[in-house]
């Protein structure tokens, strides 16, 4: 027997999900709409619906599909009203993916790469800052914590940042091109020491840390393999890095390493520094994280030196962390990394304008009162309440069509909403009024809900207090 869902709606929704239901005919369930009485959807929460939905609407329904921006707690209100009540998509539009592709919500909480997130001025640091910023980097996602040393600068406090960083629960690793440096760390309790080579690798007979090793000679796989070699006859493990060199200074010659190395070691535990390409190409770097983890997933790359060193590398540690969990998850469903989270879709989105302008035509026409609504399509901004519907792709080409006396409350709101639409038209992001653009893992979430409760709170302010129409 097919299962019954009742989908709850506000006046202004209740055609468009009717039309968006029927055009996903045939459905593997049945279904039922009931308007709750409040003219937008995106206005409910869990207390009204228990005000409003009586027996008789919900009947012998399995489950109550609520707009996704409904706020409040499903899981009390489900016991409640004895039927489960869950979120749909933000947007009517998503419906067909929300019951395809994206009911079951991807499982991003595994993965195979270990991120090592470096601090490259830790001997101009204390103690104190040192593990203050690796706080951050842990809660970026960070496994391991590498300490990166200078060259030709005392590092007095090195073993007095491991002790502490260890107490604080991170692994350690240290990164140095001097090998007292390295020699040092060892003795401190190091976890891993960054990087001996075929001439140094006799320093992992003096320590239980494990080793990152590199090439002796720059670009040389066959100096890398000799340091791998020396290793097993000592019986230490061991970590390869073949070294990612940047653009036009040979990146694709260290791919080509990279695989190289794999196809002639099929299990050797390997490194990726990815801070070559973060740090020193002028690119968004979500974008790539996102390829370099790609490669690092087919070649099964299970460890990664980061970086966030440039101001535009802020948030590389947490977009490595993600690209990895994704990555994963793609491997293992044997799909395209795509659909499994949008947290790397920062500057653009896959589906940005859910609503045509027929769509947002039609809306308009039914509109009764004077509360301005913004909405976007392809073809620019649309603003309209009861007196009309206005067009445009430039917020000020509103302004002398409106006509909002002395309410300078009113003017910067729409001010404030008609600059947020124009960033999302010009850029190609979902744009939803009285809510922040989403920004996936460039913001963080708690700065957006706390920017969304200040525009709520001035929102009721201004319906409370607009004199408009």
């Amino acid at each position: 027997m097919a299962e019954k869902l009742l989908f709850l709606t506000g006046k202004l929704a209740e055609r468009s999900l009717y039309k968006v239901l029927e055009q996903m005919l045939p459905l593997p369930f049945e279904y039922r709409i009931h308007q709750l009485g409040l003219s937008v959807a995106a206005l409910m929460t869990d207390k009204m619906i228990a005000r409003r939905l009586k027996p008789e609407h919900i009947q012998d329904s399995d489950q109550i599909i609520v707009p996704g921006r409904c706020r409040g707690d499903l899981e009390a209100l489900s016991t409640l009203l004895g039927v489960e009540v869950i979120r749909g998509p933000e947007e009517v539009k998503d419906l067909p993916l929300f019951f395809g592709k994206e009911q079951k919500k991807p499982d991003l909480s595994q993965y195979d790469v270990t991120i090592f997130a470096e601090i490259v001025d830790a001997p101009d640091r204390t103690v104190e800052s040192i593990v203050e910023r690796a706080q951050y980097y842990g809660d970026s996602g960070a496994n391991v914590i590498d300490i990166g040393c200078l060259p030709q600068e005392k590092f007095p406090h090195m073993e007095d940042a491991i002790v502490a960083l260890h107490e604080a629960g991170f692994k350690v690793s240290v990164d140095s091109l001097e090998l007292d440096d390295l020699r040092r760390a060892g003795k401190a309790g190091a976890d891993h020491l960054l990087s001996l080579t075929e001439k140094t690798y006799h320093l992992a007979e003096e320590t239980d840390a494990i080793p990152i090793l590199v090439p002796a000679v720059m670009g040389s796989l066959a100096s890398l393999e000799r340091a791998m070699e020396k290793m097993d006859k000592i019986n230490r493990p061991w970590i390869a890095d073949p070294i990612l060199d940047p653009i036009h200074f040979g990146l694709t010659n260290s791919i080509v390493r990279y695989h190289e190395l794999r196809r002639k070691y099929p299990d050797a535990p390997m490194m990726m520094g990815v801070g070559n390409l973060t740090e020193l190409t002028d690119a968004d770097t979500n974008g790539v994280n996102a390829i370099l983890f790609g490669i690092i997933s087919e070649l099964n790359v299970t460890n990664v030196l980061a970086t966030e060193v440039s101001p535009h590398a802020r948030r590389a540690i947490k977009e490595a962390d993600i690209a990895r969990r994704m990555m994963y998850a793609a491997r293992e469903d044997g799909r395209l990394p795509r659909d499994f989270t949008d947290d790397l879709l920062i500057t653009h989105e896959r589906r940005p304008f859910p609503d045509s302008t027929e769509d947002i035509i039609e809306l308009a026409s039914n509109v009764k009162d004077p509360n301005f609504r913004i909405k976007i399509a392809e073809e620019g901004i649309f603003m309209f309440n009861r007196d009309g519907l206005m067009q445009d792709v430039d917020p000020f080409a509103f302004y002398p069509q409106l006509d909002l006396k002395e309410d300078t409350g009113h003017a910067f709101y729409l001010g404030a909403e008609l600059a947020r639409a124009q960033i999302a038209w010009q850029l190609g992001k979902r744009y939803t009024q009285d809510e922040s653009l989403e920004w996936g893992c460039a913001v963080e979430k708690e700065q957006v809900d706390l920017n969304v409760q200040k525009l709520e709170g001035a929102t009721m302010k201004k319906n409370r207090n607009k004199k408009t129409g």
